[in-house]
C-alpha cells in the first residue's frame, strides 16, 4: 500500500470511527473508556521507553533475515539498530495499549508472533510477572538484541524463541491446551496472517483475546482482517486502524466496531 493511499484510508477511518458516545454495548463502552482511551502513566512505561530511546540512538548494524513481508522503508540485509527501531517498533501509544489490555485481562499465557527488538514484548510482560510471555522472532540477530533488552530490564517471565512462525506454531499449539492472549505482529501478508489465525483459533476459549497489528498495512492485510471478522467463533471486534482487537466471548454482541484512538 502506498503512503498516499494509507493516508487516505486513515482519513476515512477517522471520519467513520466512533468515540465513547457512539458505543452502545455496556461492556465495550466501559472497556473503551477505561482501557483503550485511558491515559494513565503506568509505572512501567518510563523504564521501557528508556529502552526504546537507547535503541533509537544505537548505530550498530546487524544482518537481517526477513521471513515476512519485509520493510516498506528499508529492505537492505544489513541495517542499523536505530533504523530498525524507528521503522518497526510500535509507537508508545499502541505499545502502552498492549500493557493496558494485559493489565485488564490478566491472561495466564501470552503468545507474541514477532518480537522485533522486544519493546512490545516488554509491555506485554510488565503488568504481572506471573504471566508467561512466549515471543517468537525469526531473525537470529534481532532476537539477540531483544534478549539483551529483556536482560537489561530484568523481567523473568519472557521466553524468547528464535524460530520461524511456520515451524514453531504447529509444535507449540500441539502442546498448548488453551490460548489466552495472542499478539500477531509479524509476517504482514494476507495468506500468512489468515493461516496463523486459523491455527490459533482452534485453541481459544470464551475469554481469549487476539490482537492483530497493522491490519491496514496493505490491501492484503485489510483483506485478511475482513476474512478474520467472518469467523463464527468471533463476537465483538474493534478496529483501531493500526491495530485490531478480537473477542470470542459469546456473552458479547456479534458486532464490529471502528473506534477512534
Amino acid at each position: 500500500m502506498s503512503k498516499i493511499k494509507q493516508i487516505l484510508d486513515y482519513t476515512k477511518y477517522r471520519i467513520k470511527s466512533d468515540n465513547a458516545h457512539g458505543i452502545h454495548p455496556p461492556f465495550l463502552f466501559e472497556f473503551y473508556n477505561n482501557v483503550i482511551a485511558d491515559q494513565t502513566p503506568f509505572y512501567a512505561y518510563q523504564d521501557i521507553e528508556s529502552i526504546r530511546a537507547k535503541l533509537l540512538l544505537t548505530e550498530m548494524e546487524i544482518t537481517i533475515q526477513d521471513h515476512g513481508a519485509g520493510s516498506k522503508v528499508n529492505n537492505a540485509n544489513t541495517r542499523k539498530i536505530k533504523d530498525i527501531a524507528k521503522n518497526t517498533l510500535k509507537a508508545p501509544k499502541y505499545a502502552q495499549l498492549l500493557f493496558r489490555l494485559v493489565n485488564r485481562l490478566q491472561p495466564k499465557n501470552i503468545l507474541e508472533l514477532g518480537t522485533s527488538l522486544g519493546v512490545s514484548t516488554l509491555y506485554l510482560a510488565a503488568p504481572n510477572q506471573k504471566i508467561k510471555v512466549t515471543t517468537v522472532e525469526g531473525c537470529p540477530k534481532t532476537a539477540k538484541v531483544a534478549q539483551i533488552n529483556f536482560d537489561k530490564i530484568g523481567y523473568q517471565n519472557i521466553k524468547l524463541v528464535n524460530d520461524t512462525f511456520d515451524h514453531f506454531l504447529p509444535a507449540y499449539l500441539a502442546k498448548t491446551k488453551e490460548l489466552d492472549f495472542v499478539f500477531f505482529d509479524g509476517n504482514h501478508q494476507q495468506e500468512a496472517t489468515i493461516n496463523y489465525f486459523n491455527q490459533c483459533v482452534e485453541k481459544v476459549h470464551h475469554q481469549t483475546v487476539f490482537i492483530f497489528d497493522d491490519i491496514h498495512w496493505s490491501g492484503g492485510m485489510t483483506k485478511a482482517w475482513e476474512t478474520i471478522l467472518k469467523h463464527p467463533k468471533i463476537t465483538t471486534t474493534v478496529d483501531l486502524f493500526f491495530m485490531g482487537i478480537v473477542f470470542f466471548n459469546p456473552e458479547l454482541s456479534k458486532e464490529n466496531f471502528t473506534l477512534k484512538f
